[in-house]
């Protein structure tokens, strides 16, 4: 970074912590976005030159330096014509990996994590634990904040979340430890194949000097050489589950019984597997165990994923209003019922988006509580199941499972739909069901 002159493609809140950290630094700044109306531009230093509109590749070129919104494929002309002029192309993160190299921050530890599912809940939770230690601490990324935007000399340790879309342009973090929680098909109309999305999130393994895995996952095993390797999975092995004397599941440490899996307000067996990688990440950077352990009894869950709301006369009530397709309802579904005393009651529908909903029937099927349907597509949901029924919104949903539930039983909004038929977003959903739960507790009907 000896040019002063410096390009940041893309503006919004990522662009702008670039923009700010390179001034700061004493960078020439242009911007270009592609977009007339950039968010984030009323927010541009008046010394910015921001240019609008299609990406001109000779300007661009011009830059030995180029910051590339995450959004923007490398396989953008404009950009392999950068590159073939021998423009180097980096990410905000890069950015951050070479900041935090800088003596007054490099005395913090680092936690990177990826995955296709789970990792904005790994990343919270584990920023939780660490305040709970005592540790002082920055959580971002992909999650909440710009990860420049976290620099600041007082901070220990910085947990960052990554894409796969951010790892292409990262090469120079030394994290502590990196883990890729799983890897399943996504984000295909942006890489040439699978193969190529899963070695977009394997970067993340060459540039830390711990590697945590996903036994059960085959894809998230690392293939380099010279790493410290621990894994978490379903079986007693390293980081897993055990029973104690009264059959109890319970999260463990080769073999060691920590905590009982009843114990967690996070639901679901997928959820179990994010509290032991949540573990063994605190465990790399030497977080307390106690401190861990206790985040994990009141840890409720990011809004609207797999989110714990309350407990009522025993019935467990779970705001997943973030299913908006298919996969997301059947990874909190599915093995639902094998966590808990009681029945689950699960409440689908909303706008499917054109989805084959037949995809559902075997999950339901293991499902022995009430199946509610509701919303544009509630009546195609139903027909998949024939104990399903069809309700006319979430109050007449809600209302039902509170009467009809009992002591160890839980109810879920996962509604495998997007929610613009009734409402402006889903997390406009999540916060009346939510809404509804609580009046319930208050006596409310």
């Amino acid at each position: 970074m000896s040019d002063k002159k410096v390009a940041v493609l893309g503006l919004g809140a990522t662009g702008l912590s670039c923009v700010n950290f390179l001034l700061s630094q004493n960078y020439d700044v242009t911007v270009f976005d592609t977009r007339q109306l950039p968010p984030g531009e009323d927010k541009l230093n008046a010394s910015v030159e921001l240019i609008k509109g299609q990406l001109d590749a000779g300007l661009l070129a011009e830059f030995k330096l180029i910051i590339a919104s995450p959004g923007i494929a490398l396989a953008t002309p404009a950009l392999q014509f950068a590159l073939q002029a021998g423009c180097e192309i980096i990410g905000d993160i890069e950015l951050f990996a070479r900041a935090q190299q800088q003596p007054e921050y490099a005395h913090a530890k680092l936690v990177t994590i990826t995955g296709s599912n789970g990792k904005s809940t790994v990343t919270s939770l584990l920023g939780e634990m660490a305040c709970e230690a005592g540790v002082k601490t920055a959580v971002g990324g992909n999650i909440g904040i710009p990860a420049l935007d976290l620099l600041a000399p007082e901070i220990e340790l910085y947990i960052l979340e990554l894409s796969s879309f951010q790892l292409e342009t990262t090469f120079s973090l030394n994290a502590d430890v990196a883990t890729i929680l799983n890897v399943s098909e996504d984000h295909l109309d942006r890489y040439e194949s699978y193969q190529d999305y899963t070695q977009a999130k394997h970067r993340i393994y060459q540039q830390s000097r711990n590697c945590l895995f996903n036994r059960d996952d085959l894809l998230t095993l690392p293939k380099v050489v010279n790493k410290a390797q621990v894994s978490f999975g379903f079986d007693s092995s390293a980081y897993g589950l055990v029973c104690d004397a009264q059959n109890n599941i319970c999260l463990a440490r080769n073999g060691q019984a920590l905590l009982s899996t009843a114990s967690l307000k996070l639901s679901g067996k997928h959820n179990w597997m994010n509290a032991l990688a949540a573990l063994a990440l605190g465990d790399a950077v030497n977080l307390d165990e106690q401190a861990m352990l206790q985040t994990l009894q009141s840890y409720t869950g990011l809004k609207h994923r797999c989110e714990f709301i309350a407990q009522r006369s025993g019935i467990r009530w779970i705001n997943d209003s973030k299913a908006t397709n298919i996969g997301a309802a059947l990874a909190a579904l599915q093995g639902l019922s094998e966590t808990i005393s009681g029945d689950v009651h699960v409440i689908l529908g909303g706008d499917g988006k054109g989805a084959d909903f037949s995809e559902l029937s075997t999950v339901l099927e293991e499902i022995q509580g009430l199946i509610l349907c509701f919303g544009a597509d509630g009546q195609k949901i139903a027909a998949f199941n024939s104990r399903a029924v069809v309700v006319n919104d979430l109050q007449q949903a809600v209302a039902m499972i509170a009467a009809e539930g009992k002591t160890g039983d839980l109810a879920i909004l996962s509604p495998a739909c997007a929610s613009l038929d009734m409402y402006p977003n889903f997390m406009a959903r999540g916060d009346h069901f939510r809404n509804l739960v609580t009046a319930l507790q208050a006596g409310g009907v």
